[in-house]
């Protein structure tokens, strides 16, 4: 029996999506992805609602050893949409925040005032949103240089390009971003893109919901990565631990009992022993814990 499905333009294939837009999306925004990942992509669409047309919600993929990794990721225009269609939504405000701005924000009724007295605003130094919904307070979130320093830093040279070409922007998303998923419980990680990284770099075929920073171009197809000498991985294993060590520590687990739990539930293991690529992945997983911890604790403060 056949796959191929044959409608017209006008009929509905999956959810809203005609055969000619999943064609389309085949061949642009998916491109690269398995039959198996494509469909999970559009489920994923069609079950929240996000339109990949409207650059809401974007399919990554990445050349790893043993096939194409892909990556879906939400962005602020995505989490925007997800909260208009909360019935109490009631809009947000945001902006950049420049050096010789007047800016003042109460941040428990999340009135700001911010006024621009001069055309020679200075450097920008932050950005707030004011995230706004019917029975409930006013969620305000200020984001300043140092809270996204990882990011404009990156050792992922995209990143870095997009926080230093593009910071005004940059940081007015994840003040939007950080502001609803306080308000609207839309959880989205605070993660770098990790688009330019290898497969060696991410657990295979993980699935991730992250704010995009930029339209990024699905990678062609690339040849494999060069293997690394034995005694660079085993300089790369040593330091991989080392920093899933470190953050063991910042999430409070101790005991080797909680370690290994912790490893069981988050790192899938192929063979007997965790390779380089499963424990960058598990320490991809554990730094998005981190920050959602620090996030909760930036709430109480």
């Amino acid at each position: 029996m056949t796959n191929q499905i044959a409608v017209s333009n006008t009929q509905a294939v999956v959810g809203s999506f005609t055969q000619t837009e999943l064609d389309t999306i085949k061949g642009t925004i998916a491109k690269g992805t398995s039959n198996e990942q494509f469909s999970l992509f559009v489920q994923t669409c069609v079950a929240s609602g996000l339109n990949p047309f409207l650059n809401q919600i974007y399919c990554i993929v990445y050349n790893g050893n043993s096939g194409p990794v892909m990556s879906i990721q939400i962005a602020v225009e995505g989490i925007v949409a997800l909260a208009k269609k909360h019935p109490h939504y009631k809009g947000f405000l945001a902006s950049e925040v420049k050096e010789n701005d007047h800016f003042e924000i109460d941040m428990i009724t999340g009135i700001p005032v911010h006024k621009v007295t001069t055309l020679q605003r200075g450097k920008t130094i932050g950005a707030y949103c004011v995230a706004y919904r019917e029975g409930m307070p006013n969620i305000s979130v200020v984001v300043d240089l140092d809270q996204v320093s990882h990011l404009i830093n990156s050792s992922v040279a995209n990143t870095k390009k997009m926080w230093n070409d593009y910071r005004d922007d940059m940081l007015v998303k994840s003040a939007i971003k950080r502001a609803f998923k306080r308000q609207f419980g839309i959880e989205v990680a605070e993660d770098e893109p990790i688009q330019g990284e290898s497969a060696d770099n991410i657990a295979p075929y993980e699935r991730k919901d992250i704010t995009p920073d930029a339209v990024q171009e699905p990678l062609k197809e690339l040849e494999a990565p060069e293997e690394k000498p034995a005694a660079a991985q085993v300089t790369d294993m040593a330091k991989v631990r080392g920093q899933i060590s470190t953050a063991f520590k910042k999430l409070g687990i101790t005991t080797d009992e909680e370690k290994t739990a912790y490893m069981a539930e988050n790192c899938k293991v192929k063979g007997d022993k965790p390779t380089l690529a499963e424990l960058k992945g598990l320490l991809k997983i554990m730094e998005m814990a981190i920050e959602d911890k620090n996030d909760g604790l930036g709430e109480l403060e």
